[in-house]
């Protein structure tokens, strides 16, 4: 998990792709900086790349944090004089910046690069922005867990940048190679990411074509927010997170509004590919970036965005031996998405953990940690987990209430983690109890409102407030006894060293898990239900999985997602809509019908039959958040009919 900016000025971009205009902001980078330290802890850098317009060549200056500087030329096949662009860059209200190297004024573009990082592979540190010897620089945040090898002891960000710097400069913007090409260069950029199985962001510069390379995979599992250049705003910026807004009014307040925020800063970026190949223009002298969109290069990627099903409706045959199967034991299918769970899991625990803190540790060391309700996905996923990692390790559940003992999700949490050690009594398992009152989260809720940004719900608030102090593994843990009864053991404080968190999003998305899908089913049968199902699949990336990734990587912790796995999503598209959900059943039996099978093959048949309770309802944060902010539930759920405000003190 990484922290990762690009900040863009002077450059102008394609009219095309400037945003709404929306008041100007005053962005410290200072605050940007430790926003994106708190998501990577282990180190923070920059490369500041100036670009000059000339008449013989296009200057890149490089600045590191430790203030080493360095030069490097690149040519360029559209330049002016100096004198052009001095003159042209007064016209268009730019401030010159003097050029010692030419000793004279010349426009310039700048592009400064953030990268804060949270090491969890390899077994040397790195430190972001990798710069390579053709002067490439990337910053990444991410995960390969396939299509590109990587080696157990090595960096994945390393060996894309050596793939990345193979990459056909001549076709890197969609245009023609007319380059000298050696045969052993990729096609082009879209090509190598198109091929990574993981969570990622990235931003690229590749140096032989001038260009700029951003994008997010193809399900928005890493966040990536950009602004876009405006009138009163002209830059260009792209970040992992948002720092505290400070606007340029008199009311300091964060204000949302009927859900939506009056002062739009950053929006969450669409899923895909980028690039700005940055040229002088012939008008004017000046720098232009020119924007482009690219298409998945990768047939698999592309049927998994579009999220077709080639068995939707049943015979009435199919639907007979299908309710029979669930009735009487796991069916072949089941087995299938176990197997696929299992590879997933592997994935993402398998590697050789960096070993900057942990060889540290005297006592038992708990690298994985599972965001923990006691439901039935998070249950799979502890129990797949204790399959994959080596048994010295501990599995911390991390779990919050903010009603005590009395919330839903810790009476399942406590019971499921006697369930876990049933069938896995020689592991030792660590049920992390986060008690919290959301009268005393003043300071806490204004940060997380920061984070949740540029969502602005009083759900994506519970919803944020809830991950963070999750995330946080700062809570209460009982003494590991013999005996399963809990009721007299002491508890002591205790905060997980865990930095990556396997949280079970995409479930219920695929599996037919939400009460709208059974709404959806009876009013358009299994047509209806299979088309709600792909819309929150496509969508999951800018209401879901953005905010979860910043409130959690927060804590310099990396949220991991078995169930969005690409070969997971794929098993589960492959089975038929029946086989996965039997929605005339009813709660805890017919929704995600394939997962609670799963659970039986397991050994989890209490959890198997567990009904599905998101976590601003199982940690009681909703109705706490709409006493305190509402007076009552019922006041709430007539407020969300018309106007409502968030006032922050």
């Amino acid at each position: 998990m990484c922290g990762i900016a690009l900040i863009v000025s002077g450059i102008h971009f394609d009219p095309a792709c400037s945003a709404p205009e929306t008041q100007p902001l005053l962005l410290s980078l200072d605050d940007l900086k430790e926003a994106l330290r708190r998501r990577g802890p282990h180190s923070l850098g920059s490369k500041r790349l100036l670009l000059h317009s000339n008449s013989s060549n296009l200057i890149n200056k490089q600045e590191i944090v430790t203030s080493i500087e360095e030069e490097v030329t690149i040519d360029t096949e559209n330049s002016y004089s100096a004198k052009e662009i001095f003159s042209s860059s007064f016209q268009n209200g730019e401030n010159p910046v003097e050029d010692k190297t030419f000793g004279i004024h010349s426009f310039v573009g700048e592009l400064l690069f953030l990268g804060a990082t949270l090491q969890l592979r390899g077994v040397s540190p790195i430190v972001q922005p990798l710069v390579d010897k053709f002067g490439n620089i990337l910053v990444y945040n991410g995960e390969i867990f396939g299509g590109i090898p990587v080696g157990c002891d090595e960096n994945d960000a390393e060996i894309l940048s050596q793939y990345l710097a193979r990459c056909c400069f001549g076709s890197s913007h969609g245009d023609n190679c007319s380059c000298c090409c050696s045969g052993n260069e990729e096609d082009s950029v879209p090509d190598v990411l198109s091929r990574i199985k993981g969570p990622w962001a990235i931003v690229y510069w590749q140096n032989s074509s001038r260009t700029l390379w951003f994008g997010r995979d193809a399900f928005g599992r890493r966040s990536l927010l950009v602004h876009w250049p405006t009138e009163k705003d002209p830059r260009f910026l792209l970040s992992s997170v948002a720092p505290t807004l400070v606007e340029h009014s008199s009311a300091a307040d964060l204000q949302f509004e009927n859900g939506v925020n009056q002062q739009k800063y950053w929006e969450e970026l669409t899923c895909g590919i980028y690039s700005v190949k940055i040229d002088a223009s012939i008008l004017n002298g000046c720098l232009i970036g020119d924007i482009r969109s690219h298409e998945w290069n990768n047939s698999m990627v592309k049927k998994l965005i579009h999220w077709e099903r080639t068995h939707v409706e049943p015979t009435a045959e199919e639907l007979y031996l299908s309710q029979g199967f669930g009735k009487a034991s796991p069916s072949v299918p089941a087995e299938t998405v176990l197997t696929a769970l299992r590879e997933s899991v592997l994935r993402r625990t398998c590697h050789k953990f960096f070993q900057s803190t942990a060889c540290n540790f005297r006592e038992r060391f708990s690298p994985v940690a599972v965001l923990f309700s006691g439901g039935l996905d998070s249950m799979i996923i502890a129990a797949i987990l204790d399959q994959c990692i080596d048994p010295r390790f501990d599995i911390d559940l991390l779990n919050v209430s903010f009603d005590g003992p009395s919330a839903p999700d810790r009476i399942s949490a406590r019971a499921g983690k006697k369930e876990l050690r049933r069938i896995a009594p020689s592991r030792r398992w660590r049920l992390v109890e986060i008690d919290a009152d959301l009268s005393n989260l003043s300071s806490e809720t204004k940060h997380v409102m920061s984070l949740i940004h540029p969502a602005n719900t009083y759900m994506d608030l519970n919803i944020g407030i809830a991950l963070w102090l999750a995330a946080s593994g700062d809570g209460w843990v009982c003494e590991e006894r013999d005996n399963e009864n809990d009721e007299d053991l002491q508890l002591h404080n205790y905060r997980s060293n865990a930095r990556i968190v396997l949280v079970g999003s995409g479930a219920d998305e695929q599996c037919a898990g939400y009460g709208r899908h059974k709404t959806k089913y009876k009013h358009g049968s299994w047509l209806g239900l299979d088309e709600e199902m792909r819309l929150d699949m496509q969508r999951i990336w800018k209401r879901n999985l953005g905010r979860d990734d910043r409130c959690i990587a927060d804590h310099g912790k990396e949220a991991r997602f078995p169930f969005l796995d690409e070969d997971v999503i794929k098993v589960l598209l492959d089975i038929p809509l029946w086989e996965i959900a039997d929605l005339e059943q009813p709660s805890g039996t017919g929704d995600k019908k394939i997962l609670r099978e799963v659970a039986r093959l397991l050994g989890l048949h209490e959890a198997s039959a567990l009904p599905k309770r998101a976590i601003q309802f199982g940690s009681r944060i909703a109705r706490e958040s709409n006493r305190k902010n509402f007076g009552s539930n019922r006041a709430a759920n007539q407020a969300s009919a018309g106007s409502v405000v968030i006032h922050m003190p």
